[in-house]
C-alpha cells in the first residue's frame, strides 16, 4: 500500500508536468495544424531563462518573466518564420520547426554550456508538506499540481467562455468569415502560437528544477509530448489532460513494479517461457520496457481509434 500511494502521487506530479508542456502543443498542433517540433525547445528555454533570472531576482520573478520571453520568441517565430513557409504546406513547416529546434539546442549549448546548470527549487517550497508511511511529499510537488490544475482551468475557460476564445476558434475554423467580420486572422495565429510557446516556457520554469536543466531536456521530453497530444486526440484539451495523467502513471508505475506480461498471463493460466513465441519480450520485467509502453499504447490507439482518445478529427 505504501509503494502504491507514493508511486501514485509521483505519477500524478509527472503526469501534470506532461500536461503543462503538452497543453501548449495542443493549442498549436490541433488548432493551427502546425507540426511544431521546436515546442520542447521552448520548455528548455523556459528552464534556462528562469535559472538565469533566479540568480539575479529570485525564482518568483523568473516564474513570471521566463514564460513571457518564450511567448515573445514564439510570436517572432510565427510572424517572421512560419508565416512565410505556411504557403508551402505542412512539410515545409515541419522542416522549419525541426531545424529551429536544432538551432535552439546549439544556442543553449553555446550560452550555458554542455553540462547541467544548478537550477534549484525555491527555499520557500523546499520542505516536506506531509508524509505517507514515512515518505515525504514535498511542497514543491504540490505547487506543481496546483499550477497545472490552474492552467487547465484557465485554458478551458478562456477558449470556451470568453470573447477572445470564440474569436480564436472562429479564426481557426472559418478564417474568411472572421476576416470579413473585421478580425485580424494573422494576429490571431500569432497569439495562439505565442501562447503555446509561453505555456511550454512555464512548464520549463516549473519542471526544470524538478528534473534536470540541461541541453538534452528538449530531446528527452519532446517525443513523449507528441505521444500525449496524439493519444489524447487532436482538438481536445480534456483528452490531452487524461492522456498526460495516463502516461505519467504508466511510466512511474512501470519503474517500481517488478513484473512482466508473462507473470500476468501466468495468473490467467497461460504459461509463457522464453522459448514461447515473443517469449523474450513477454518475460522481460516492466522496468526494462517502461519507457516503451507509451509508444506501444500510441500504436494501439491509432489502430483502434485513429482520432485519438477524445479527438474531433482523424490524425
Amino acid at each position: 500500500m505504501e509503494v502504491f500511494l507514493v508511486t501514485l502521487l509521483n505519477g500524478l506530479v509527472y503526469g501534470m508536468l506532461l500536461f503543462m508542456l503538452a497543453s501548449g502543443l495542443t493549442l498549436i498542433f490541433s488548432m493551427m495544424g502546425v507540426l511544431n517540433f521546436a515546442h520542447a525547445s521552448a520548455f528548455m528555454l523556459g528552464a534556462y531563462f528562469a535559472y538565469t533570472i533566479s540568480l539575479v531576482a529570485g525564482f518568483w520573478v523568473g516564474l513570471l518573466v521566463a514564460p513571457i520571453l518564450c511567448g515573445l520568441i514564439g510570436a517572432g517565430i510565427e510572424k517572421f518564420g512560419l508565416r512565410r513557409v505556411h504557403r508551402n504546406g505542412h512539410v515545409a513547416e515541419l522542416l522549419f520547426t525541426f531545424g529551429l529546434a536544432l538551432v535552439i539546442e546549439k544556442a543553449v549549448q553555446m550560452t550555458w554550456g554542455l553540462l547541467a546548470v544548478p537550477y534549484r527549487i525555491p527555499a520557500e517550497l523546499d520542505f516536506p508538506l506531509f508524509s505517507i508511511y514515512g515518505t515525504h511529499f514535498h511542497a514543491y510537488r504540490a505547487f506543481m499540481l496546483l499550477v497545472s490544475a490552474a492552467m487547465f482551468g484557465t485554458i478551458w475557460l478562456a477558449l470556451t467562455r470568453t470573447r477572445v476564445g470564440l474569436v480564436i476558434q472562429a479564426s481557426l475554423t472559418h478564417p474568411e468569415m472572421a476576416r470579413a467580420l473585421g478580425h485580424d486572422v494573422p494576429r490571431v495565429f500569432t497569439l495562439v502560437f505565442a501562447s503555446g510557446m509561453a505555456l511550454a516556457g512555464l512548464a520549463g520554469v516549473i519542471g526544470g528544477n524538478y528534473q534536470t536543466t540541461s541541453p538534452s531536456m528538449a530531446v528527452t521530453m519532446g517525443p513523449i509530448v507528441f505521444v500525449v497530444v496524439v493519444f489524447g486526440g487532436l482538438g481536445s484539451l480534456t483528452g490531452c489532460f487524461i492522456a498526460s495523467l495516463l502516461m505519467g502513471l504508466i511510466q512511474t508505475f512501470a519503474v517500481v513494479l517488478d513484473y512482466s506480461v508473462a507473470d500476468l498471463l501466468g495468473k490467467l493460466g497461460l504459461e509463457i517461457t522464453k522459448a514461447s513465441p515473443f517469449g523474450e519480450l513477454l518475460t522481460m520485467p516492466l522496468p526494462r520496457i517502461g519507457a516503451l509502453l507509451p509508444y506501444a499504447l500510441l500504436v494501439m490507439i491509432l489502430w483502434l481509434r485513429p482520432r485519438g482518445l477524445m479527438g474531433t478529427r482523424d490524425t
